[in-house]
């Protein structure tokens, strides 16, 4: 019988950015040790990156609690971007016409495991 991989997670839902954009960052992220990964975080130039951290920081918080794990000791086993609901606006146009605007919006997940 196999063993279930502990894991913890940490997810921001309906964050104003697009699901692409955070992907990008979250690529970059995927399979590194926790303190790895917030300094590629920090040094980032993507205003998402900043979002990023905090998850990731609440993942590694969760992990302390639920695996006994110190932060160091972790690493960014899977994170991904949801797409969640799309704001709708509309861009006046001439002639009495409209253009849609849709302002898209994203669910972020990271998971954290112990390193082997």
């Amino acid at each position: 019988m196999a063993v279930a991989n502990k894991e913890a997670r940490a997810t921001v839902k309906i964050i104003r950015v697009t699901p692409n954009k955070a992907r990008f960052v979250l690529n970059q992220i995927r399979g590194l040790p926790v303190p790895e990964a917030e300094r590629v975080l920090a040094f980032s130039n993507r205003d998402v990156a900043r979002d990023i951290l905090k998850v990731l920081r609440s993942a590694a918080a969760n992990a302390g609690t639920v695996l006994n794990a110190e932060p160091d000791e972790l690493r960014v086993s899977r994170c991904w971007a949801d797409e969640g609901p799309t704001l709708k606006r509309f861009r006046p146009r001439a002639q009495g016409r409209a253009y849609r605007i849709r302002k898209r919006t994203s669910s972020i997940t990271v998971c954290v495991e112990a390193a082997k």
